[in-house]
Parts: structure tokens; sequence; C-alpha cells
């Protein structure tokens, strides 16, 4: 998800479910390719959320020191229990664990209030 185009923001409907993973690379998995597969991973991760019922974005950004975050927003705790348990997401938290990651945290919030700005179109739109 590092090369990922800087994309608009979005402002969904609440309520929603943000899940905020922040996380810091090892050596290694910051370094293009000497971590093997992370970038196919991640890419992978996003396609496989792309396909859960309910899933509604995701925002990322990252910092050359390694530091990374990723917002993936959900329509409701379903979408969120589907993805936390999908296989292949699991193991790729597994494999993120034993070459990728030095630390992360992970948060999951329930949004009750959501506005956005868009200096393009001039004005503010939001919810609530």
């Amino acid at each position: 998800m590092s090369d990922h185009p800087i994309a608009p923001v979005a402002a969904y409907e609440p309520p929603y479910y943000a899940v905020v993973f922040t996380s810091v690379k090892t050596e290694e998995g910051g370094r293009e390719g000497v971590a093997g597969g992370y970038g196919e991973t991640s890419e992978r991760m996003e396609e496989l959320a792309e396909k859960i019922p309910g899933y509604l974005g995701m925002d990322y950004a990252g910092s050359p020191g390694g530091l990374s975050i990723t917002v993936g927003y959900f329509r409701d705790a379903d979408a969120v229990e589907e993805w936390r348990t999908n296989a292949e997401h699991r193991a790729a938290q597994q494999r993120g664990r034993a070459e990728w990651y030095e630390r992360y945290t992970l948060h999951v919030a329930k949004v009750e209030r959501s506005h956005g700005f868009e200096r393009s179109h001039g004005f503010e739109r939001g919810h609530g």
C-alpha cells in the first residue's frame, strides 16, 4: 500500500466502523523487495477487503521511516468481524508479526459523526 497514489478522503454516512492499523516496519520490512512479498500481500489484503459486504473504503499514509497508518471503513460490526476472521487475512497477520512489523497497534472504533471538505468543489459536505 505504500505506493498508492493520494486519493480523496471520503466522509461516509454514520454510523460506521473504522479499523485503524498503525505499524512500524522492521528494517527489512521497510526496504522494498527485501521483506519478500509485503507489497503483493498488501495489495491482496485490499482486494479481499473490497469483497466484504459492508466495506466502505480505505485510507493509507506512510513515512519513509517505516511508520504507516491504514484505516479501513466498514458499515457494521459484522463486516469488521468478517475481515478479522478471513483466513487469508489471518495468515498475512502471522507473516507480518514474523517478518514485516517491529510493532503495531489496532483500534476499532464506531464513528458517530463524520464530515469532509473538498477544495475543488469549494464546499463542505458532512453528516451529523
